[in-house]
């Protein structure tokens, strides 16, 4: 089935960015999709006490917060409901795969997950009232994937389980106040201590500097190591790990075994990208598909980015984008062996 995700550019403060996206997000299927898809479980799982969220959002990052306010004024909605939708915290988490492989010149990760809950857009942001631009590809509107920033600083991440869950940030949102807040993988490996996390996951950091570290974080403790590859599994925090690991660690030693082999950047996105070195998964009902596999470039400032398997990547330059010139793609399109839609894709 075909698929596409769309570009979106925005440079302004983070209100006008929230009330842009809210004005869009009026004529998208993603939230009347999101709370069908919700039922019964809304006020079950999604709890939001408003003043709390308001007081922790505020400590860590007071603009994406600022962002939220312009998304709920645009869509005429009350902040407790706004919070719940674009916040990022208290919410439940659909498992995911995920396999990511660093190089100290690039990243290259698989995001694997059930294709009804993928958004489909993918974001440029540069802020004029605080905080760095970034781009990648977005989770619950306000969240991000993985991504990019200013610094070349670059981020991604892979879940490892949700159970003894705590208060805290989903993964989607911590990558995003991670790359809106920090220079470096120093600074980011200090925040990623300092935030609560709701859930166990692995964060990949690498920067223009070329070292690459993995922080296994639960709610419980967060402790970084220096690596170059990871999947769904914790090798510090081992009893953190879900009781079954074959697959994991069978999928971490393939791309190993294949990394080495390859001499350049389009060898190891195709490594990640090609069905046939047995790292892009097609199990999209058990949550592990791959839907994209994505490439940042932080001493080029370039970002690649493809949906589906054999693709040729989308090549963007943001270092130019960081100078003004706007990007001429406005959609990228890909095929994957489903057929239910991204949510983007529906029909109100």
């Amino acid at each position: 089935m075909n698929y596409y995700t769309d570009v979106l550019q925005y440079r302004g403060n983070h209100y006008d960015f929230g009330y842009y996206q809210g004005e869009l997000l009026k004529h998208s299927p993603i939230i009347s999709n999101r709370q069908k898809q919700w039922g019964p479980k809304k006020d079950r799982h999604f709890i939001v006490d408003e003043k709390l969220y308001g007081r922790i959002m505020g400590k860590f990052s007071p603009a994406i917060l600022e962002e939220i306010h312009g998304l709920a004024d645009a869509l005429e909605m009350n902040l407790t409901e706004a919070y719940r939708l674009f916040g990022g915290y208290y919410r439940e988490f659909v498992r995911s795969g995920c396999s990511i492989f660093a190089d100290p010149d690039f990243m290259v990760r698989n995001y694997d997950s059930h294709p009804v809950g993928y958004e489909g857009r993918y974001v440029f942001y540069q802020p004029t009232d605080q905080g760095y631009a970034v781009l990648g590809p977005s989770m619950q509107i306000t969240g991000r994937i993985d991504g990019m920033n200013e610094k070349g600083l670059v981020l991604g991440y892979n879940f490892t389980h949700s159970k003894k869950s705590g208060d805290g940030f989903l993964c989607n949102m911590i990558g995003r106040i991670i790359l809106e807040n920090c220079a470096n993988v120093d600074e980011a490996i200090d925040l990623l201590k300092e935030l609560p996390h709701r859930h166990s996951f692995s964060y990949v950091i690498l920067d223009p500097d070329g070292e690459s570290y993995v922080v296994e974080a639960s709610p419980r403790e967060v402790v970084a190591r220096q690596s170059n590859v990871c999947t769904n599994h914790f090798h510090v925090l081992d009893e953190e790990n879900r009781y079954r690991q074959a697959e994991t660690r069978q999928r971490e030693e393939t791309i190993l075994e294949q990394q080495q082999h390859a001499t350049n950047p389009l060898q190891a996105f195709q490594v990640m990208n090609d069905p046939q070195y047995d790292v892009f998964s097609k199990k999209y009902d058990a949550s592990a598909g791959t839907i994209h596999t994505a490439a940042y470039f932080p001493k080029e400032m370039k970002a690649w980015f493809a949906i589906g398997p054999n693709r040729m990547p989308v090549i963007f330059d943001f270092e130019k984008w960081l100078r003004g010139k706007d990007v001429h793609v406005k959609r990228i399109k890909g095929e994957l062996a489903y057929m239910r839609a991204f949510v983007i894709m529906r029909e109100l």
